[in-house]
Formats: structure tokens, C-alpha cells, sequence
């Protein structure tokens, strides 16, 4: 009897689980969803900007604002769970060839390891500690409050545009233009790439007033 019961009680939560997967939460709305600290947040977008910012809550909220009713209708978050963390993907047909001014708010737990990916757009990222894979085919990536020896592994790389690493000291612009940077006491790993666009990494050594280089 405690098997039957057991095996029953794994199949409802199958159930649970792969309902919960399914939910989409229109534009107009916000979604809220449970994130542990330190979990691993992929984020899959049309055309948007992204705006990412910590919190102390143990969950994930997002909400948006966009220019027409029509996007925000058409527009959805669609969150599915995953044993470390969850995948957030952000959908509608509008969004194909532009964002049509989709703005996309999302708190997350101050530490949560962030992957990002999306055609165009901007992504910023405020007061997030963790690990950072951040890739958009064109606009720009800014993250924000970085501290130098947060990060064992700095990579950012842009094919046209531009690389501010502020935080380091160091500013590249034109062709094919990247920044490294290791240090073995750091705890994280922050990896950035436009195809075409900006980076802009800020933090201790802008607000020390340090002058960028350029190279």
C-alpha cells in the first residue's frame, strides 16, 4: 500500500510540475515564480529590453510595459522549472523584427547565475552576484556594480562596436574587439558578446574615478 501511494504521489507532482511548465503569463500581467538563491536562470527572449535586478525575495517576479495594448496582449513570459534553477522564455509574434518598445523588468535573488540569450535588444544587470553568460546578436549589454575581484574569469567581446570595462579600467573600440581578465581568488565567471553593439561593465574603478584606456 505505501508503494501505491508513493507512486501515486510522484505522479501527481509529475502532473504539478509539467502544468506549472505550461503557464504563460500575458504582458499586462505579473508573473511571479520560485526561485531559490543560487539557482541557474536561463532567459530566452524575442527582441526586448531586459532590465535584471536583485532582490531579497526568494522568487522571481517580471512585469513589462510596452508601447501598444496590442503587444502587451500578445506578449507572454513562459517559465519552466528545472532541477537547478528554471528556463524564462519571453514570447509573441510582435516581436519578431523589433521589440515595438517592450520593456521587461525581472527580480531575481541577489544571487542567482544568470544565461542569457536574445537577438537584439539591451540587457542590463544591477546588484546580480553570480555567474554571467550574457550573448545578444545586436544592441547593447550593461552590468552594473561589479567589483574587481568578484570574478575569477572576465570575458567580453564585442565583433563591432565597443568593450567599457570601466570596472577595470579599460575602454576598446572598433573591430573584433574583447577584454580579458582572470584573477584565482574571484567566485564567479562573467562572459559578454554583441555581434554588433556595447558593453559597458561598471563598477569600483569608474566610481574611483579611474580613467578608462583606450587601446
Amino acid at each position: 500500500m505505501r508503494s501505491v501511494c508513493c507512486a501515486v504521489g510522484a505522479v501527481l507532482l509529475a502532473y504539478n510540475i509539467a502544468g506549472f511548465a505550461q503557464t504563460k503569463t500575458p504582458c499586462s500581467q505579473t508573473g511571479s515564480y520560485p526561485l531559490q538563491s543560487r539557482a541557474v536562470l536561463m532567459i530566452d527572449s524575442k527582441p526586448a529590453g531586459l532590465h535584471i535586478v536583485a532582490t531579497d525575495q526568494v522568487a522571481m517576479h517580471v512585469s513589462c510595459s510596452a508601447n501598444s495594448d496590442d503587444t502587451a496582449t500578445n506578449v507572454a513570459f513562459h517559465f519552466s522549472p528545472t532541477a537547478n534553477g528554471g528556463k524564462l522564455s519571453i514570447e509573441g509574434p510582435h516581436l519578431q523584427h523589433g521589440n515595438n518598445g517592450l520593456e521587461v523588468k525581472i527580480e531575481v535573488p541577489r544571487r542567482t547565475n544568470l544565461r542569457i540569450r536574445m537577438f537584439a535588444g539591451q540587457v542590463t544587470v544591477e546588484e546580480v552576484k553570480g555567474d554571467k553568460d550574457i550573448e545578444i546578436g545586436a544592441g547593447q549589454i550593461k552590468i552594473s556594480s561589479i567589483h574587481d575581484g568578484d570574478y575569477r574569469n572576465v570575458d567580453a567581446s564585442v565583433s563591432v562596436g565597443e568593450v567599457q570595462a570601466r570596472a577595470f579600467g579599460t575602454d576598446k573600440g572598433g573591430f573584433f574587439r574583447k577584454f580579458r581578465r582572470k584573477n584565482s581568488n574571484g567566485d564567479y565567471r562573467l562572459r559578454a558578446h554583441v555581434t554588433t553593439g556595447q558593453i559597458e561593465l561598471l563598477g569600483n574603478a569608474e566610481q574611483q574615478g579611474q580613467t578608462a584606456k583606450p587601446d
